[in-house]
């Protein structure tokens, strides 16, 4: 949410901002409307009320000097009957105001490339393993032999695409054998990792409430991507960064414990699996998928800092994993609703020949804090909003992509990086698993 006094002091240039970030000029107008409306219904109910006192001092007068007071009387009961009506324009005022305000995104930092889609986006850095072990180099042209993850997985057959529409719908799936150990080594080295580099491992509810999913940003505008649990107001996650994120929702975190730092592994649930026709098979785009997300707390003065930090966290994990990657940062058409600034790291797949995006690392300095109320006293002694910071370290099943397209060999089979080794009791090649 973003601060309505920064958008009255600011309107010029917070419409230019809102602007970069699709939204039309007439809605700020509205909103600053409307609560220009409730400020001034504001004021005449704290003018009734002092008239209300007046008439209350008259009446209490009048009743010392035994005289008539139906007068003051009557004046007061028609101020109160004012005030009772104005109390009720202003519920609806508040109301009116706080629906708009929930529906613009944050406002982007002046650093962030101006622009209305991904082609805006700039590269950073980009990454590549000085080892390749014969493996297609970025730059150049994939073999011949070379097949997609979803090929290689299910002539492994440790990726069931099949049975995973039987059970489930389109784009759900079953990891078999190999497959499922690969994931489960992948997220318990992710989460080694984190909890190395400071982080706090915690398991979260997947279910949350609807406040929850207002504190992230997700409602009231993507609702209708959300799985919903029928009857409640209730949602399963879209990914941990709610329920990690609203740990401290309605509470002030101590100054001398920030920045904290959060990890945890769970499934995610999104109904938006991506445009029609665009990533059918594989494991893009699922509606259910594991991922390992990042959070953290911070004073508004180190958040620049921690999104390098967690930038570098996620970036960590692909650098140990061997996998090629570029980090490039977010347009203002691009980024996601709550952010501020967005860092993308985008893996090498060598069968599609492009990146893909495997973690986005965002600030959304106090637009998160401001819908969830998390303070901290600040060295005045002050309240005042957190920063909250999200990322992706990483998402599983892209990962896992990532690996079986750029570790797989001519023979088929798919070598199993170094790191990931000891989690699979020393294994070094995926083996073809059986179906029963």
């Amino acid at each position: 949410m973003l601060d309505l006094k920064y958008l009255r002091k600011n309107q010029e240039v917070a419409r230019q901002k809102l602007a970069d970030r699709g939204v039309q000029g007439g809605v700020l107008a509205d909103l600053l409307a409307a609560d220009q409306k409730r400020r001034d219904v504001i004021a005449k109910v704290e003018e009734l009320k002092a008239k209300r006192n007046e008439a209350s001092d008259k009446i209490a007068f009048a009743k010392r000097q035994k005289e008539d007071a139906s007068a003051a009387i009557q004046e007061m009961q028609a101020v109160a009957k004012e005030i009772k009506d104005l109390d009720q324009e202003l519920e609806g005022l508040d109301q009116v105001v706080k629906d708009q305000a929930a529906h613009l995104p944050n406002i982007a930092e002046d650093d962030v490339p101006v622009g209305p889609d991904e082609e805006a986006n700039v590269e950073i850095r980009n990454w590549e393993p000085e080892d390749y072990q014969g493996r297609p180099l970025v730059k150049t042209e994939a073999p011949a032999w070379l097949k997609p993850h979803y090929e290689i997985g299910e002539d492994l057959g440790i990726l069931d695409f099949e049975r995973g529409a039987k059970v489930s719908g389109a784009r759900f799936l079953y990891y078999v054998g190999d497959g499922a150990r690969l994931e489960r080594a992948l997220y318990n080295f992710m989460l080694d990792q984190h909890r190395e580099e400071g982080y706090t491992e915690m398991i979260t509810p997947i279910v949350v409430n609807d406040s929850a999913m207002f504190g992230t940003g997700q409602y009231p505008k993507f609702q209708d991507d959300a799985y919903r649990v029928e009857g409640l107001n209730q949602t399963y996650i879209p990914t941990a960064e709610v329920s990690l994120t609203n740990y401290y929702s309605g509470e002030t975190i101590p100054a001398e414990d920030l920045p904290i730092s959060i990890t945890a592994l769970s499934p995610s649930f999104r109904k938006e699996a991506g445009a029609a026709g665009r990533d059918t098979r594989g494991l893009i785009r699922l509606h259910q998928f594991n991922k390992v997300e990042m959070v953290k707390f911070a004073k508004p003065d180190q958040s620049d800092q921690e999104l390098e930090k967690m930038t570098n966290n996620a970036e960590n994990i692909l650098q140990k994993l061997g996998l090629p990657y570029h980090v490039i940062t977010l347009s203002t058409g691009d980024m996601g609703f709550s952010a501020a600034k967005t860092h993308d790291l985008e893996v090498w797949l060598p069968a599609q020949g492009m990146y893909r995006e495997i973690s986005s690392v965002s600030n959304t300095r106090d637009f998160q804090a401001r819908r969830m109320h998390i303070t901290y006293r600040n060295e005045d002694g002050k309240l005042e909003l957190v920063h909250t910071l999200n990322g992706s370290g990483l998402a599983v099943g892209r990962t896992v992509a990532a690996i079986l397209e750029n570790y797989q060999n001519e023979d088929g089979t798919v070598m199993v990086p170094e790191v990931l080794r000891p989690y699979l009791g020393g294994q070094e090649t995926l083996q073809v698993t059986p179906h029963h």
